[in-house]
This record gives C-alpha cells, sequence and structure tokens, in this order.
C-alpha cells in the first residue's frame, strides 16, 4: 500500500468512526408547511439622507453608507 492510500484509508476509518458515534443526523432545514406566513422583517425607519453611518474603521476612516444601512459591509472614505 502506498503513503496515500494509507492516509486514504486512515481518513476514511477516523470519518466513518466521527459519523456512527455521532449518531444523529446532521441538521437539517426547517420546513415550511404551505400557506404559512414567513416572518416578515420591521421596516427600517427612514432616515435623511444628509446622516451617515459614522462607523470608524481601524485606521480612522468613516463609512460614508446611509445611518442604518442594511448593507453587512461599511464604505470607508
Amino acid at each position: 500500500m502506498s503513503k496515500e492510500q494509507q492516509l486514504r484509508a486512515m481518513r476514511e476509518a477516523r470519518y466513518a468512526g466521527r459519523s456512527a458515534a455521532s449518531g444523529t443526523p446532521a441538521n437539517r432545514l426547517k420546513l415550511v408547511k404551505p400557506g404559512a406566513e414567513l416572518p416578515v422583517a420591521p421596516p427600517v425607519e427612514q432616515t435623511s439622507p444628509d446622516q451617515l453611518c459614522g462607523h470608524k474603521s481601524m485606521n480612522g476612516r468613516t463609512c460614508t453608507r446611509e445611518q442604518g444601512h442594511t448593507a453587512k459591509s461599511h464604505r470607508y472614505s
């Protein structure tokens, strides 16, 4: 057996041991029943366009997006 085949066999054995030991299936997404209402996010308060987010980066720059933006990232200038 080559070194690669031995490593592959060890990896497969370790994987099989972990999956057998856990005994629980992987997390599954919860299914939504047909006709059920989906949760709705609350409306975001509209701010004037003059107000900026103002988040400060580590190097001192500030975010130029509008205050309360829903984007995950900030836009620095």
